[in-house]
């Protein structure tokens, strides 16, 4: 991890047939100080309720619904049932332009816990289709978050980690730290998980590479301690990832990927660190980066904002200074706010996250207290006369 630091310091980096150099970018909005940046031209006219295209995605607002981890895979087997039916179907008819399905893990033992959602067999993609053709026909789009949650895998006899240094707490166990051909498993198996997707019919994928998860592992300092290609470059995991998932997906769908801007536990990375890594990501064919934070470990001299809209400026320092569409999250429910993230430029799109578990319309409702047009079911119309 040190030769990583010590490469952007001094402006160097060995060449890297896979990994492309890192240069962070410092310029202000509409002055992006690259040669291949474009200017940023803000449209007064989009808002929350505004249509959006990325690649071949077509959206008819800018709300997301955040992924979030339902814990309900009763049978153990990794294939959502009727209480992912409907959960997501009732927020497609709630209004929502984006549902991005929980995080769906990679294999068995990469899941959170065993009542997950996985896609490491052909035998979940009929499971994850019924999902994805109700929510179409409701006039929403849906991707997958498709993850491997590595050390923090609470139910695994043996979780898996660039290091062997377990996650903090006494439902956690060390770790065994991967082999170099173990990873390239690993990557194969985030491939194959792509390509059940896109056979079940997604409109896109995402990878987690936040929350303290496999990816964020590797480019955590506090997490990967390795002394080989993977120890000097964080981002080497996430590339080979990235590049065979690509492969996997039609030429127009978008590549999402999550990423903690910063890390909360002291002596974790800051915002610097993750641009660097956004920058290699978007040059290794990620479309869209959806901004959090932390996860990695207790929170130290550092804490998380939890406020409204505490994470909008790591969303906005990534826009401005690698010029890519970015998701805003985090207490994002009052309308208002939300609107204003996009109207600001902060942000492309907004994930909402409590406020659809509380709401499975907020949507709807939302439009409706911004004054925008919305489609309003017929069955729900008297409600709203």
């Amino acid at each position: 991890m040190q030769s990583f630091f010590r490469s952007q310091a001094s402006g160097k980096m060995k060449p890297n047939p896979v990994v492309l150099h890192f240069t962070t970018f410092r310029g202000q909005v509409g002055k992006i100080s690259s040669n291949n940046a474009k200017q940023v031209v803000f449209d007064l006219d989009q808002h929350l309720f505004s249509p959006y295209r990325v690649k071949g995605l077509q959206l008819k607002n800018r709300v997301v619904m955040a992924p979030m981890v339902q814990n309900s895979v009763t049978a153990k087997d990794g294939k959502p049932n009727d209480w992912h039916y409907v959960h997501y179907l009732s927020r497609a008819i709630g209004g929502v332009g984006l549902i991005i399905m929980e995080m769906t893990d990679v294999e068995p033992d990469g899941r959170i816990t065993d009542a997950d959602l996985g896609l490491w067999s052909d035998e979940h993609i009929p499971a994850f289709a019924r999902i994805i053709d109700g929510v179409h026909a409701h006039g929403a789009k849906i991707g997958i978050q498709i993850a491997h949650a590595g050390r923090k895998a609470e139910d695994a006899a043996r979780p898996v980690a660039p290091s062997e240094i377990a996650f903090p707490g006494p439902r956690y166990r060390v770790p065994h730290a991967l082999t170099a051909e173990e990873i390239e498993r690993i990557v194969r198996l985030f491939a194959d998980a792509a390509r059940r997707a896109v056979q079940a019919g997604v409109d896109m994928i995402e990878l987690h590479g936040a929350h303290g998860y496999l990816i964020h592992q590797f480019h955590s300092p506090l997490t990967n301690q390795r002394d080989d290609e993977y120890g000097k470059d964080p981002a080497l995991f996430g590339v080979r990832v990235i590049q065979a998932v690509k492969k996997e997906l039609p030429e127009d769908m978008p590549l999402f990927f999550r990423i903690s801007a910063v890390e909360y536990a002291d002596g974790g990375y800051d915002i610097d660190h993750a641009i660097r890594l956004c920058e290699v990501y978007r040059d290794a064919g990620v479309d869209v980066f959806h901004i959090t934070s932390g996860g990695e470990g207790p929170a130290g001299l550092r804490k998380p904002g939890n406020y409204p809209g505490y994470q909008v400026p790591f969303a906005r320092k990534i826009k401005e200074a690698l010029n890519v569409p970015v998701v805003a999250v985090g207490m994002l429910e009052n309308p208002t706010l939300a609107d204003a993230v996009v109207r600001n430029g902060d942000a492309d799109l907004v994930a909402i996250a409590r406020g659809l578990l509380r709401d499975p319309y907020w949507a709807m409702n939302a439009a409706v207290a911004l004054k925008q047009q919305t489609d309003i079911p017929k069955q729900y119309v008297r409600a709203y006369q």
